[in-house]
């Protein structure tokens, strides 16, 4: 990461990430089934328009096309051995639009899940996916990413190997998982558990977080999770999905609208984040929605989840009654606790 990205950060305590990639690209023609990344070489262009949508909408960090840009996912297409080319040429068109921009606007080399298990739980060797990811890494360094964003991670192997690939390059790192399972990610980690494993690598990334994962509740609980625990100099990320998908007239729409992720932006900023951006279903409206709702904007506290599905609306998991009794439940148990180690409750 680049000494220019955290000066800006340490200056404004903040900075915003961009938005979705592959929803703004269906609205472009992409259609279900076909690989984003093959576009960066058949139509740059409108890779291009989407960053620009999201640098005219005042996003300081943009995220390259190149999510599944790895062997392992390419494979599906017949396109394994384009991994370097496809993620060098998603870096260019990304620098390309971030260099003419009046302000400082930084690129994110963006590296998504091989969508294989490893070992123990599948056949991928961890040696195999640090070579897959390094590849990728490669390709995104040498077309100008200024640091690797790895995200939407479920596993601890997994998160692991894509970091050991991305630091191959010696750029700064960053590493967001989902926690899109009850509060868990897919393979059972904690919000808690994600950030203990990441950042207790002998060289862990600067920043750490949630992306993705099922709508702006889920990742400010998540978020909030993580700053109650974090070692104060840790930037935390968020980068929530617009709400759901719906699938209407034909095509998914997201149920979140610009004024609920502008709520979500500052319920971010209380509960730790210093890295704001939106995920699935983020358009450049809700990103400058996000945007404007920062600015001078000073956090408060960090939110309970009582709070947050107050403002932001009930969890697929979590709604306000529940919590109300589990918060009920749990308080005699708490002062119990205390009363046995001879302390309060206060």
């Amino acid at each position: 990461m680049s000494d220019a990205f955290l000066k800006l950060l340490g200056e404004r305590g903040y900075l915003v990430a961009d938005g979705a990639m592959g929803t703004n690209l269906f609205k472009r023609g992409l259609e279900t089934g076909y690989p984003p990344e093959l576009w960066n070489v058949e139509h740059p262009e409108r890779i291009a328009s989407v960053h620009q949508e999201f640098v005219d909408a005042g996003c300081d960090l943009i995220l390259t096309n190149s999510f599944g840009g790895n062997a392992y996912r390419l494979k599906l297409h017949q396109a394994q051995d384009r991994a370097y080319e496809l993620a060098k040429a998603a870096a260019e068109i990304a620098r390309l639009v971030a260099d003419k921009a009046d302000r400082p606007v930084f690129v994110g080399g963006s590296m998504g899940p091989t969508g294989e298990l490893l070992v123990p739980n599948g056949a991928l060797t961890h040696e195999e996916a640090v070579e897959a990811f390094a590849e990728q890494a490669r390709g995104l360094a040498d077309g100008g990413a200024d640091f690797l964003w790895v995200e939407t991670m479920s596993s601890r192997e997994e998160v692991d190997a894509a970091i050991e690939g991305a630091q191959t390059t010696g750029l700064q790192v960053v590493a967001t998982m989902t926690f899109d399972t009850a509060g868990r990610t897919m393979m059972g980690v904690t919000p808690e558990e994600a950030y203990a494993h990441i950042h207790s690598r002998p060289h862990h990334p600067l920043a750490i977080g949630a992306n993705c994962g099922l709508g702006a509740t889920e990742n400010v609980v998540s978020v909030a999770a993580i700053g109650k625990i974090a070692d104060p100099e840790t930037i935390i990320v968020a980068k929530a999905n617009c709400g759901v998908p719906e699938f209407k007239n034909g095509e998914f729409t997201y149920t979140g609208t610009p004024e609920l992720m502008a709520d979500y932006a500052r319920l971010a900023r209380d509960a730790g984040a210093r890295i704001i951006g939106g995920c699935c279903g983020s358009d450049g409206e809700v990103m400058k929605a996000i945007v404007e709702s920062l600015k001078g904007y000073e956090p408060k506290s960090i939110p309970t989840p009582l709070e947050v599905i107050r403002l932001l609306g009930p969890s697929t998991y979590l709604n306000e009654e529940e919590i109300a009794k589990r918060e009920a439940g749990d308080g005699p148990k708490r002062r119990e606790r205390r009363r046995r180690r001879g302390g309060s409750d206060e």
